[in-house]
């Protein structure tokens, strides 16, 4: 069955905005990646404080829950951050089969930011905007399959 996660967007304060999270709830943060952890683009090189900006960050928050979040401005994603983008639903699908319904019919009337596709860290992901403008993260744990 999927997972609903909370995922939080920030101005360049991500890892901090976490700390401080982690004060609040406890856990431990993982999953941290950052822009210059992904395939570059030698025509778009990244400037040394676009490389560090925070991709990926997650703290477990109970048994079940996991709340997610990533930088954006400045070369990521050419998203500007305004009240009212702050947050995405990241969904976490147990397979394959059963994130690509899930992302196929959320984008349904929607617009498809990226498509739903194998990922370079070796799983599936997709993200899209459904017809109602909710942000959608869609990600298979694990392998690709």
């Amino acid at each position: 069955m999927a997972q609903i996660n909370p995922h939080l967007l920030f101005k360049g304060n991500t890892e901090e905005a976490f700390q401080f999270y982690q004060t609040v709830f406890g856990g431990e943060i993982t999953g941290i990646m950052r822009m210059k952890d992904f395939p570059s683009d030698p025509e778009h090189p990244l400037s040394e404080s676009a490389a560090n900006k925070i991709i990926q960050i997650s703290l477990p928050i109970g048994e079940h829950t996991v709340l997610m979040g990533s930088d954006v401005g400045e070369q990521f994603m050419d998203q500007e951050l305004v009240t009212g983008n702050r947050y995405t639903i990241s969904v976490t699908a147990a397979n394959k089969a059963e994130g690509e319904h899930i992302f196929n019919t959320l984008a349904q009337g929607g617009i498809v930011e990226m498509p739903f596709a194998e990922s370079f860290w070796g799983s599936h992901f997709g993200m899209l905007a459904d017809k109602y403008g909710i942000q959608w993260m869609v990600n298979v744990v694990g392998t690709a399959s």
